[in-house]
């Protein structure tokens, strides 16, 4: 019997209304395991009236409170960490390994979470005149949502709603409709912590839904990760619609190698980073750019390690990569491959005609490996989200320099290097929001936040650490002023000495 994915709302699985369902597929075999609900408008609505609802006690509840439950939820995360792991391999083919890195990383925001008292204390300026002081205080917006992609089905809505929950809004989530189980785990055990019905809820569904919470009147703010043109919609329609919106989109990030690099270390790096999690990540390095004589030893030890990736279901423990998460997506990126050489590319891995023994029908990608790429080839121009990997050669840093800052994308970028000095030029002069040392992928830990520059990212915040609470509160400033006890009217006696 298929399995079927329903709503959670107002604290309880809602059943579809709709009668739309959409196919869950495990990548690995090919197969339809599940169908998932999609939501109408009306259901779309009666989530977000749940939350507004529950935002009544909920936004005015005590910090006591939310981190109490927050702590509780941790600790059943953290106790079910392999089961939601489970999930996602199932619907998004990811090895275990990986899966279990995204829950740890979802984790650090939860941690962050808890600890929100910190985050918000509010400022306060005494005797700014006689006898006038002036606080600065935050507040929670009200109901807030998020959009979420397929790629962390566990960890990009954790670095949401947590944060959002514990300043006092309420959440209603419209995850990946490609892998939605993992989400509704993640209602279950929050409400097993003791969160209060209707301040989480999640409703799956594809553009008629996020258009719904786009324009819903009541949703006061969109938080959206995902591809930069979905993430153009998204900040433009919501924004139409006065919502606050960070819109995290797509990526190119190119990883600098000079001369004087550890090439084993700048290697080993590149393939983690270009293949972990079959690139299906918007921090995946994609661009490997080689400064001087060093391109030709340096794409050789690639091609040895990366040529030694196992490759197979995401449940074998013996996997190193999976699949892809669709038959649809597996083509597109194979396209990419298929004509780099028309482009000018030296293909020296081609991955394309890849299948596992008793899975042929599993949606499955090798490893490919593109050298000489010209800035031109349509492989280093689109973001590819998939396990290929495009070296680019320059002379001199210089033009490096130039090269990466030509992207219209400017999401992470990093450098391999043992000279200091070059490091700190380039971490001054690159334009991308984050920035990686001998580091491939530079994602900051919770406690800082998240984010891209150019067509990687729409709005003026980035996600979690302090910019996440910030743009899930709104700043109050309290001016006040009281008069002297001792000026009290006559026949009032508080004790103190009369001033005439």
């Amino acid at each position: 019997m298929t399995k079927i994915v329903n709503h959670w709302i107002g604290g309880r699985t809602a059943e579809g209304a709709s009668g739309t369902y959409g196919p869950v597929t495990d990548p690995a075999t090919g197969e339809v395991t599940t169908k998932v609900a999609f939501a109408s408008v009306e259901e779309v609505d009666a989530a977000v009236a749940a939350a507004k609802e529950a935002y009544l006690s909920w936004g005015q509840s005590s910090l006591a409170t939310r981190t109490t439950i927050l702590f509780r939820f941790r600790a059943l995360l953290d106790a079910h960490r392999d089961e939601i792991a489970e999930l996602i391999t199932a619907e998004h083919g990811k090895v275990h390994s990986d899966a279990l890195g995204e829950v740890a990383r979802g984790l650090e925001i939860v941690d962050l979470a808890c600890g929100i008292s910190v985050q918000l204390k509010g400022e306060l300026s005494t005797q700014v005149a006689s006898r006038v002081d002036v606080s600065s205080i935050r507040q929670p917006l009200g109901v807030v949502a998020g959009i979420t992609p397929f790629n962390f089905p566990a960890m990009v809505p954790m670095w949401m709603f947590p944060l959002a929950i514990a300043c006092g809004n309420t959440f209603v989530l419209k995850p990946s409709e490609k892998d939605p189980s993992a989400s509704v785990r993640l209602a279950e055990l929050l409400s097993e912590a003791g969160l209060p019905d209707g301040v989480f809820n999640v409703v799956h569904g594809d553009k008629l839904a996020v258009d719904r919470l786009l324009t819903h009147p009541d949703v006061k703010a969109v938080s959206f990760v995902g591809s930069t043109p979905i993430a153009r919609y998204i900040h433009t329609t919501a924004s139409a619609n006065g919502k606050r919106v960070q819109a995290l989109g797509g990526a190119k990030n190119h990883m600098l190698v000079l001369p004087d690099a550890d090439l084993d270390a700048a290697a080993d790096a590149a393939v983690s980073a270009a293949y972990g999690s079959a690139g299906e990540r918007c921090m995946a390095i994609s661009a490997v750019v080689a400064v001087g004589a060093i391109g030709d030893t340096l794409v050789e030890k690639i091609r040895e390690r990366a040529e030694k990736i196992k490759i197979g279901p995401g449940n074998d423990p013996t996997s190193e990569m999976g699949p892809l998460i669709t038959k649809v997506h597996r083509d597109k990126v194979a396209s990419y491959v298929a004509g780099a050489a028309d482009e000018g590319a030296e293909v020296v891995l081609d991955g394309t005609g890849y299948t596992v023994d008793g899975h042929e029908n599993g949606h499955w990608i090798g490893i490919s490996l593109l050298d000489k790429v010209p800035v031109t080839a349509k492989a280093y121009q689109d973001e590819i989200f998939g396990p290929v990997l495009c070296v680019l050669r320059t002379e001199t840093y210089e033009e490096a320099l130039d090269l990466i800052n030509s992207s219209p994308f400017g999401n992470g970028t990093a450098i391999f290097t043992r000279d200091g000095g070059a490091a700190r030029r380039f971490q001054l002069e690159v334009e991308a929001g984050m920035v990686g040392v001998n580091v491939p992928i530079p994602v900051p830990v919770g406690y800082h936040s998240f984010g891209g520059w150019k067509d990687s990212l729409f709005g003026d915040h980035h996600i979690y650490g302090n910019d996440g609470t910030h743009f899930y509160t709104r700043g109050k400033v309290v001016t006040t002023r009281w008069p002297d006890p001792a000026d009290a009217p006559t026949g009032v006696d508080l004790g103190f000495p009369r001033n005439h």
